[in-house]
């Protein structure tokens, strides 16, 4: 699976991009894991809300399935699964 997650939005404006590639990584069955934990491919595009809020867009290739799912950073993905998914794509990066 191909992962794309860029953080864009915020009071600053800054940006992140980070990439990878589970065929390529010796954790990759941890983030595939960590993807079918949050039903990715079974989310809902979210709408986000704010200018000012920190936002994610998270894509996800495998095979002939592509799916794209944006998530608002408004301090309610806590205890979330996504959560603990965004974190792992930032420390892999």
């Amino acid at each position: 699976m191909k992962i794309t997650a860029k953080q864009e939005g915020g009071f600053a404006g800054g940006g992140q991009c980070f990439e990878l590639d589970t065929a390529c990584r010796a954790d990759g069955g941890s983030v595939e894991a960590l993807l079918q934990q949050v039903d990715f491919f079974g989310a809902a595009p979210m709408c986000t809300v704010g200018a000012d809020l920190p936002r994610w867009e998270i894509t996800v290739e495998d095979g002939g399935r592509r799916h794209t799912v944006v998530l608002s950073d408004d301090g309610s993905l806590g205890a979330t699964g996504w959560a603990t998914l965004l974190g792992h794509l930032q420390a892999a990066a």
